[in-house]
C-alpha cells in the first residue's frame, strides 16, 4: 500500500505510506509485517498522567496543528494513524510518558508548516519496520494492553522486537464506531 488517499467524512485522509513484508497467522492470530519509510512527524509529549487522562487532549492538538492551527494558515489535510508511543513496565502497565504523533502529510513534508503551539514539535523519524495487529473498537489504554499482550503471545519470546516501547495506532480517532485501530511493534534492525 503505498499514499493511500480516501475521502471520509472529514475529508481527505492520507494513510502513512508503508510495504508489505508479509502478512501472516499463527495460532489464529493474523499479523503483518511492514516497512515505514522514514519522514517528518508532529509530535507532542507528555509526562505525568495516564494514557486515558491525555491521550485525546493530545490528538486535539495535532489535528489542531494539521488543520490550519499553524503560523502559516496550512490546512493539511488528515493523515492517519496517529500513533502513540508508550513506555510498559515490566509488569505490562503503561508508564506516564508517552508521546502523540501523526505523519506530516507528503506535500508538507519538505517544509512542513510551523505550529503555533509550542508544545508541538516537528520530527524527522527513521524509517522502521512493525509486527502490526488490527483490532477495532474503541480503545483505552486496557485495550492497547491487551492487544499487544495477544501480539506477544503470538509472535513469541524470542521475536526481535523492541520491549521497552511499542506503538498504539488510531486510523479514526473522530469515527464514533468502526474504528481501525493497531498496535504496532518495532522490529529489531539485524
Amino acid at each position: 500500500m503505498f499514499g493511500m488517499i480516501k475521502n471520509s467524512l472529514f475529508g481527505t485522509t492520507e494513510e502513512a505510506e508503508y510495504k508489505m513484508l508479509s502478512s501472516e497467522t499463527k495460532e489464529g492470530v493474523s499479523f503483518e509485517v511492514r516497512r515505514y519509510d522514514p519522514g517528518k512527524y508532529a509530535s507532542v509529549y507528555s509526562e505525568g498522567r495516564n494514557f486515558d487522562q491525555v491521550t485525546g487532549e493530545l490528538v486535539r492538538k495535532l489535528l489542531m496543528y494539521i488543520g490550519g492551527s499553524n503560523e502559516q494558515g496550512e490546512a493539511m489535510g488528515t493523515a492517519v494513524p496517529l500513533i502513540i508511543t508508550v513506555y510498559p513496565r515490566n509488569d505490562g502497565v503503561l508508564s506516564r510518558r508517552l508521546v502523540v504523533g501523526i505523519r506530516v502529510p507528503s506535500l508538507f513534508q519538505q517544509e512542513p508548516p510551523t505550529p503555533t503551539d509550542s508544545a508541538i514539535k516537528i520530527e524527522d523519524r527513521p524509517g522502521m519496520t512493525v509486527y502490526a495487529l488490527q483490532f477495532g473498537g474503541f480503545a483505552g489504554e486496557s485495550e492497547y494492553r491487551a492487544e499487544a499482550l495477544r501480539l506477544t503471545r503470538t509472535l513469541g519470546e524470542t521475536a526481535p522486537f523492541q520491549r521497552k516501547q511499542y506503538f498504539c495506532c488510531s486510523y479514526d480517532p473522530l469515527k464514533p464506531y468502526g474504528r481501525r485501530n493497531e498496535v504496532w511493534f518495532l522490529q529489531e534492525e539485524p
